[in-house]
């Protein structure tokens, strides 16, 4: 669902996403800047579980959203990962690159001193749009 739009730039929602500060996307020529997603279920709560069941549910968010909005995992460039505990580290990874069988896209990792909803990962990424 488009929010705005401007000749170059599109500003994109969701119901999913809707009530919240930011656009769930935004699309700039035939790039698709993603949001920061967490690993939240349709209530809308962190799932339980984990670094591992939380970055599972935040790649299936990931994937979900690039999906709503013309864009796929495969086509991914680039990912930024923040963590509350970089700790942590090697069990995320672990379910992350599974969901790019394909290829690596760039990425960054940074530790946080919180995220929001106190969860433990939240990843934003860059894709190309087809």
């Amino acid at each position: 669902m488009e929010h705005s739009t401007t000749p170059d730039v599109a500003y994109l929602t969701s119901p999913e996403m809707a009530g919240l500060p930011f656009s769930e996307a935004v699309r700039v020529g035939n790039l698709l800047f993603l949001s920061g997603q967490l690993g939240r279920d349709a209530s809308g709560r962190v799932v339980p579980g984990g670094i591992a069941a939380e970055t599972r549910q935040t790649m299936e968010n990931i994937k979900a959203a690039l999906e709503r909005h013309g864009a796929t995992l495969d086509r991914v460039v680039k990912a930024t990962v923040f963590m509350a505990d970089m700790d942590e580290w090697a069990e995320m990874n672990c379910v992350y690159v599974t969901y790019f069988p394909n290829h690596l896209p760039a990425r960054s990792a940074l530790g946080a001193n919180g995220l929001a909803l106190g969860a433990r990962v939240e990843i934003e990424c860059i894709a190309v749009v087809r």
